[in-house]
């Protein structure tokens, strides 16, 4: 069996602070990159979630941080035969549902058919529900809930390798540090390789050989390529 693993959206593959902030700047007339949405007073954030609330589809606009590592992460999951879980707090927005508009996202970027779970309670009742081995978020708080309310670990994707204070609370309850997603992958792809040492020289050796014989037939990488969307009927 494969890991489960669970992915947070926002901080880990899109930049959402880049895309905030381009809606707080434009609605007080700066140019972008010069402010930080964090730095802005909490009225003039108001008014760009309300913006963006009345923008339709606007969380299928964000720009991924590292678009060849979420379709990596595609690959690796068809490979190794991970169970990957999207997970996201995102509030809705005018057009389709947030589901829908961050399944489309993903899409996008190169990972097919994601499964998006919107879940705005506790990110640790999610993983435990989910029966996640591992987490990957952007929150501190996220992480601490994940490891004190489920069995599973986390990664905190800490971009701001400046951020040492994070980094020593982190780390001094067991949470791992990440600063890209690539490196994330490789501690998955390490973990992987120790979970699968488990099994002794014997089962690693059938896995190996497991993902495209005729009595483990697999489907295509690219399933739309071979699987059209139907006409619906009028």
């Amino acid at each position: 069996m494969g890991l489960r693993l669970g992915f947070d959206i926002d901080g880990v593959l899109a930049d959402f602070q880049t895309a905030l902030g381009s809606a707080c700047q434009d609605l007080i007339g700066i140019e972008a990159g010069l402010v930080s949405a964090r730095d802005l007073p909490t009225v003039e954030l108001k008014r760009a979630w309300r913006r963006i609330i009345r923008t339709p589809n606007w969380w299928t606009t964000l720009s991924a941080y590292e678009p060849d590592q979420i379709a990596r992460l595609y690959d690796l999951t068809r490979r190794n035969r991970w169970e990957v879980f999207f997970l996201t707090k995102r509030p809705p927005t005018v057009g389709d549902t947030v589901q829908v508009q961050t399944q489309w996202w993903i899409e996008s970027q190169g990972f097919y058919l994601p499964s998006v779970a919107t879940v705005p309670s506790s990110r640790g009742e999610i993983a435990q529900a989910l029966r996640l081995d591992l987490v990957v978020d952007d929150q501190f708080v996220e992480c601490v809930d994940c490891i004190g309310s489920s069995a599973a670990k986390a990664l905190l994707m800490l971009r701001d390798t400046a951020d040492q204070a994070t980094h020593d609370q982190a780390t001094s309850q067991g949470i791992g540090i990440v600063s890209t997603l690539a490196e994330a992958l490789d501690v998955i792809e390490q973990l992987d390789t120790l979970v699968g040492s488990k099994s002794g020289a014997l089962a690693r050796l059938k896995n190996w050989f497991s993902f495209a014989t005729e009595d483990n037939p697999v489907l295509p990488m690219n399933p739309r390529e071979t699987r059209p969307l139907p006409t619906p009927r009028s």
